[in-house]
Formats: C-alpha cells, sequence, structure tokens
C-alpha cells in the first residue's frame, strides 16, 4: 500500500489510491510555514482495518521530520495514533 502526498502550499493529504479515486485519504492545512494540522482521516470499507490510516499518519511524521515542522493532530484518529505511539510524539 503506497501513501502519496498532494500540497498546494496552504492544504494538502496523504492518501492511498488514485488522485481522483482515493481510497484512504488524511487531510491537513499549514499553519504558519512550520505546523501542519492534521484535521480528518477517512478510510474506505475495503481497507478498514489494514493499518491504511496509520500508514498515513506514519508518512505525515516522515515529512515533518524531514521539513522540520510540527504537526497538530485536531483529527481524532490521528490523535489516537500518537496518543498509542510515543516513538511519534517527537513531531508534537
Amino acid at each position: 500500500m503506497e501513501v502519496k502526498q498532494e500540497d498546494n502550499g496552504s492544504k494538502g493529504s496523504f492518501y492511498i489510491g488514485d488522485i481522483k479515486d482515493k481510497t484512504a485519504e488524511m487531510t491537513y492545512t499549514w499553519a504558519g510555514t512550520d505546523r501542519i494540522i492534521i484535521d480528518h482521516t477517512e478510510v474506505s470499507d475495503e481497507l478498514r482495518g489494514t493499518g491504511a490510516g496509520k500508514q498515513m499518519v506514519e508518512k505525515a511524521v516522515t515529512f515533518a521530520r524531514e521539513k522540520k515542522i510540527a504537526i497538530i493532530p485536531l483529527c481524532p484518529f490521528a490523535k489516537s495514533v500518537f496518543d498509542k505511539n510515543e516513538s511519534l510524539r517527537d513531531v508534537l
């Protein structure tokens, strides 16, 4: 399962599938130049239970580490992944 990213400079998403037919998506908004706010995660029924949501959060963490930015997880799902996995919290 490949997690892809799109970003227009003010908003973006991490997603699985094609740009026009996403089977999972986690959206974010830039808050200044040094933070993103994860605001929504949605996974299709066909991918539920496969770890797709967690993979998108992990991709966001990798992105944040590379860009040296912070993540604010307002989405309840993303927040729960951070709460359960201490190794991801360095970007909070």
